[in-house]
């Protein structure tokens, strides 16, 4: 068993190491990659921390020091993480409510709810989260974030934004006439060079295109803008020294909640993206070593003044467009991002804000999983009802009540279809069935009912309501249940209700074709006892037998 949760955590550079070694070519390879991942990695780590309401050099931080422990404890072989703009809203949200310490510390609270998943290895049970789910509250966050950027996309002279939909929507509202031309301009123009860098010049990526072009034309023509140095000042060139924050149970207490988010959050975006790695690639990542890696490197984020941090989608696919071969790429990634920040940082400073604001608008979009939304708008009607509530209450409530009731939603509607699905019904003759009971010789006075499908506690009280469908109750009630694969404590006691209300009829009941671990539970719960064991047969003849021998009984 050790040796099991020691497999499914040892990170995965180990394994490969362990399996193929390492080489110069492999070095080279996966250096270059890195650097092309850097390349994309810095405007936006800057304009995610800026989006959060937060100096850029926090993103810078986080994209460093998760980025490099995200790859060298991970489980996925190309998985680059950091910052992403999934988390903007929640850290806007955390920071604004408990300060930024109280950021840090919920921050370093979700690394170890991370590592505690990875321990107890949660990194399969992900995949439970109904699709619906997660398409609606990523097409919420999608909204919020390009919501979030009007200010700087406008050129709008407003000092703090508040974190909820309808607020920030009445304070656009009230200062649109303010509304900075030449930075819609800018705006504008940086998104047209994204989109056409995609389409013309694929290999250059279009953020660091918008991000030069847009310094130098501020800096050449003079332009009103807004810049990362005229909103924050200058940024540090190294990273800070680690600091812990303080820590008390009240803290604790108010933060939990937050740092559940993060933490769920973090999982299900670093095991999406390590999902689309591996489609990309052929691979296979370790689920909870992945979540080992992403816990501690959320941890090592909060110490050195960093943001919460996850598997980042984009990063990661241009990891493996450049040619990356092993986890030394994201490694690699994150020291280059620190040359740069060490020797860049004066010039850094000089992108104005409506072009990051643009580069996180088409970030935005291509979150917003437009092309899914409108799968499952012509999917089944309950999977509808899903995405449409976890969006909604995603942009309008927040993130965590949005999944919860989005996953409770889905497993009700789920039920409710287990329940339309599972048939208690008489038994009718079916072709191509030898066990069929038109083939059978049933006694006077015997009824012969079929389940077909689980006995749960949403179809207990199905199975008990059948008994209102006898005017005459029969002497001998046979329950076939060769097609009822599993049972629950509901199921159980639906039995024994059955065999009660039966008995004030002095109705024999019968089970019949009970598999060998169904038949456990009825052990387990001594029903059998209730019943008769000599009552609850594997076959549908040995059940007429047994009904033969009853009527006979009585008749004597």
């Amino acid at each position: 068993m050790f040796r099991s949760i020691h497999d499914s955590l040892e990170p995965k550079i180990v394994t490969l190491f362990k399996h193929q070694g390492y080489s110069r070519s492999d070095f080279m390879a996966d250096a270059i990659a890195g650097l092309a991942v850097a390349i994309v990695a810095l405007p936006l780590a800057m304009a995610i921390a800026i989006a959060s309401n937060l100096p850029p050099e926090r993103g810078l931080f986080t994209a460093i020091v998760a980025g490099f422990l995200i790859s060298a404890h991970g489980g996925s072989r190309y998985q680059i993480g950091g910052p992403t703009a999934a988390f903007i809203v929640t850290v806007a949200t955390v920071a604004m409510k408990h300060g930024y310490e109280g950021l840090v510390l919920a921050t370093i609270m979700a690394g170890i709810i991370l590592m505690i998943m990875a321990f107890v290895r949660a990194g399969e049970l992900i995949k439970f989260i109904p699709y619906p789910v997660i398409v609606g509250f990523t097409s919420g966050i999608a909204l919020l974030i390009a919501f979030s950027q009007i200010r700087d996309f406008f050129g709008l002279s407003i000092t703090a934004v508040p974190p909820d939909f309808i607020d920030k929507l009445y304070v656009y509202l009230a200062h649109l006439h303010e509304t900075n031309f030449i930075a819609v301009i800018l705006a504008i123009a940086s998104i047209g060079v994204i989109l056409l860098a995609k389409r013309h010049i694929p290999r250059i990526p279009g953020p660091i295109i918008v991000v030069t072009l847009s310094a130098l034309a501020v800096w050449a023509l003079n332009l009103p803008v807004e810049t990362i140095e005229s909103r924050f000042g200058a940024i540090p060139s190294m990273l800070p020294t680690p600091v812990w924050p303080e820590i008390t149970f009240e803290k604790l207490r108010l933060l939990l909640p937050d740092a559940i988010t993060i933490a769920t959050l973090a999982a299900i975006e670093s095991l999406l993206s390590a999902v689309v790695a591996d489609g990309m690639t052929g691979t296979r990542h370790k689920s909870n070593a992945e979540l080992l890696g992403q816990g501690i490197a959320n941890v090592a984020s909060g110490i050195f003044g960093g943001l919460p941090a996850t598997g980042a989608i984009a990063r990661t696919a241009t990891n493996i467009k450049a040619g990356a071969r092993t986890p030394i790429a994201g490694m690699m990634h994150a020291v280059w991002l620190f040359l740069f920040m060490l020797l860049l940082s004066p010039l850094i400073i000089k992108v104005p804000l409506a072009a990051l604001a643009a580069i996180l608008m088409v970030v935005a979009w291509n979150m917003s999983e437009i092309k899914h939304v409108k799968e499952i708008m012509k999917a089944p009607r309950t999977d509808r009802i899903v995405l449409i509530m976890t969006f909604f209450l995603t942009v309008l409530v927040d993130l965590n009540f949005a999944i919860q009731a989005g996953i409770a939603l889905a497993s009700i509607l789920f039920i409710d279809q287990m329940m339309k699905a599972t048939q208690i019904r008489a038994v009718e003759s079916e072709e191509n069935d030898p066990d069929s009971t038109a083939n059978k010789i049933i006694p006077q006075g015997v009824e012969v009912y079929e389940i077909q499908g689980p006995l749960f506690f949403g179809v207990a009280e199905k199975l008990v309501d059948t008994l209102m469908l006898f005017e005459t109750p029969p002497k001998i009630f046979i329950l076939r249940m060769r097609y009822v694969p599993l049972i629950d404590a509901a199921g159980l006691h639906a039995l024994e209700v059955l065999h009660e209300r039966l008995a004030h009829h002095h109705t024999q009941l019968i089970l019949s074709g009970v598999n060998p671990e169904v038949h456990r539970f009825i052990t387990l719960s001594r029903i059998d006892i209730l019943i008769g064991a000599e009552n609850i047969v594997d076959h549908i003849d040995k059940a007429i037998l047994r009904a033969n021998e009853i009527v006979g009984e009585k008749e004597s």
